[in-house]
């Protein structure tokens, strides 16, 4: 995803046509939306809509299939099974991979009904599995696990969860609003197993049967014909560490995502760790694609050292979606971590958790912020805030999604709110049970889709141009590509648009009837595609 955004940034800046770009994925698929997986997991998007736009032009060269061997600094040449591909900028876009817990019963490969959920292919093999499972077990209960847990139990499945901290989702969420959580996902049917230790996964016949934990004094075995292993994942560096580059956890790069042994060859997305580290999330991934197209497409960025070439290639390596960039060096330094870049949203059925800045574990004691908080287990809800200067740095929502949508528009943009943080949550929640504004009073700068900042005035300007579907309006402005939260809203502005325009004519009663739109007859013809897309 990573990759292939940054392709698009970087020919939609490249005004004078100087690179010649090669995108290099290990994957067969054209780019999809690796966000959605869980939802597909669900049933409630189809795999097909997953597709991204490919990036494409007269300058633009796609390999897919096309796994990258090695990089040859010395050559600046980089090496595929098929060939290999001279460069000025190598840009690794490698992503990260699932990581497999270390448990017996997993020691080679994975036994039949054990699967992770990183790629298209997994998603296809868990919802395969659904078909002749009935007791599902899901090894971690962060935001990866909650959601695919939340899936299968969607999908008529008996599920249980098994998390070793003392609550869900304890990288986002304190003891009190995991507890909420907790409780919500037992609403739902789903069994918690926190405080638990995973000892042994049960294969017979090279069947996955059962999971041994230790949860308490005595062991307890969870019968299970699927488990899904949502552990978290690893940077792939392994093709960085093998050119002779820097790697930690992830491939170490400067603020102008460069590797310091050299400034050809940068690292954005989960494969990157920059000086502020790695959030993990594609809003910081965009980010970074954003930033790194803005400085090579830069007048006068040409190559470190000898003569710049005729016409500039740059590679682009991703390990599922990779490419292979040229150009020059001399960077400057940028800002570190955009804000809303740390926006946590759960898509999950049935359990809506958002959280941002200073919330769970990132939470750090200042004197100058202030916190307020409002805890209702009963009713499944838990929302904290948190500001300082003047601003919003921190936000904890469970089950709350009408709170979570204004806070997050005000953290993301960085909006002034009140220096009595309790009026965040007095105005949203004494609002919550009217109706919701109209479209009409709704301004134009008001943001719709946060991961990729469009705004109602974007999504106003795109139907004007003939953009009438969800489809053409992601296409158009890129709203729903990122966690989908916000087809609902597009799909809403859609339908308030095509009402607008529709003209109106006399009935023989005098009554004035609606004459039907075709821009907003195809909408509607097209809004169930649009949804399952994440549109």
């Amino acid at each position: 995803m990573v990759g292939s955004r940054f392709v698009a940034d970087l020919t939609a800046r490249d005004a004078d046509a100087e690179f010649d770009v090669t995108l290099l994925g290990e994957e067969e698929y054209h780019p999809y939306n690796r966000v959605l997986l869980s939802e597909v997991v669900a049933g409630k998007v189809d795999m097909s809509a997953l597709a991204l736009p490919e990036p494409d032009g007269d300058r633009v060269r796609v390999e897919r299939g096309a796994p990258v061997i090695a990089i040859d600094r010395a050559s600046r040449t980089v090496l595929t099974s098929s060939g290999s591909h001279r460069y000025d900028r190598v840009v690794l876009a490698t992503g990260s991979v699932a990581r497999i817990p270390d448990l017996p019963g997993l020691e080679c490969d994975l036994p039949a009904g054990v699967h992770a959920l990183r790629t298209l292919d997994d998603a296809r093999e868990i919802v395969a599995a659904t078909a002749n499972a009935r007791r599902a077990v899901v090894i971690g209960a962060g935001v990866l696990g909650l959601e695919a847990a939340c899936g299968l139990a969607r999908r008529g499945l008996e599920v249980a969860v098994i998390h070793a901290a003392p609550t869900v989702m304890d990288r986002q969420l304190d003891a009190d609003a995991g507890q909420v959580a907790q409780a919500s996902l037992a609403g739902l049917g789903i069994a918690a197993w926190t405080g638990a230790r995973t000892r042994r996964v049960v294969v017979e016949e090279g069947r996955v049967t059962s999971i041994e934990v230790d949860a308490g004094e005595r062991p307890v075995t969870l019968a299970a014909d699927l488990v899904v292993l949502a552990c978290g994942t690893t940077p792939e560096v392994a093709l960085a560490r093998s050119a002779g580059l820097a790697v930690d956890r992830g491939v170490l790069v400067g603020e102008d995502l460069a590797s310091p042994d050299d400034p050809r060859i940068f690292a954005i997305g989960d494969c990157a760790q920059p000086p502020e580290g790695g959030a993990g999330l594609i809003a910081q991934g965009w980010d970074q694609a954003r930033r790194l197209a803005d400085r090579l497409s830069r007048p006068g960025q040409g190559p470190p050292s000898a003569a710049r070439p005729e016409r500039p290639s740059i590679a682009l390596r991703l390990s599922l979606n990779a490419g292979v960039v040229s150009r020059p060096a001399g960077l400057a330094a940028t800002p570190a971590l955009a804000a809303g870049t740390d926006v946590v949203r759960l898509k999950a059925a049935g359990l809506e958790v958002v959280t941002m800045g200073v919330s769970g574990t990132r939470r750090r004691r200042d004197p100058g912020h202030r916190s307020v908080r409002l805890s209702d287990p009963a009713s499944g809800r838990h929302v904290e805030v948190v500001v300082a200067d003047g601003l919003l740095v921190g936000a904890t929502c469970v089950g709350a999604p009408e709170v979570a949508a204004d806070l997050s528009a005000a953290y993301t943009r960085r909006t002034p709110v009140p220096a009595d943080p309790a009026q965040l949550l007095i105005r949203p929640l004494a609002s919550a049970a009217a109706p919701a504004a109209t479209p009409e009073r709704m301004p134009d700068s008001a943001t719709v889709c946060l991961c990729n900042g469009v705004t109602k005035g974007d999504i106003v300007t795109a139907c004007r141009d003939g953009a009438h579907t969800a489809a053409d309006i992601a296409r158009a402005t890129r709203a729903t590509t990122g966690c989908g939260g916000c087809k609902e809203t597009v799909c809403g502005l859609l339908d308030w648009l095509g009402a607008a325009e529709r003209p109106t004519r006399p009935t023989p009663s005098g009554r004035s009837d609606a004459i039907s739109h075709p821009a907003r007859a195809t909408r509607e013809n097209n809004v169930t595609t649009g949804q399952r897309a994440g549109h």
